[in-house]
């Protein structure tokens, strides 16, 4: 139960981030991990990017 979120800069503008965080407490409670990477990210930085959600999966084993 893991959803990953790739954010462009309008996710760094104050409402944006206010329903964000809602959304993300939202589906906290629901039982999902979210892990967050920004566009530039995905772009510099892709075997970081994969690291970290490797080292997620591997920390919360299918089912745990």
């Amino acid at each position: 139960m893991l959803i990953i979120e790739v954010d462009g800069g309008q996710h760094n503008e104050l409402d944006t981030r206010v329903k964000d965080e809602y959304r993300m407490e939202y589906l906290r409670d629901k039982g999902y991990r979210i892990l967050r990477f920004w566009n530039n990210d995905i772009l510099q930085n892709i075997e970081g990017v994969l690291t970290s959600i490797a080292e997620d999966v591997d920390k919360h084993p299918r089912g745990i």
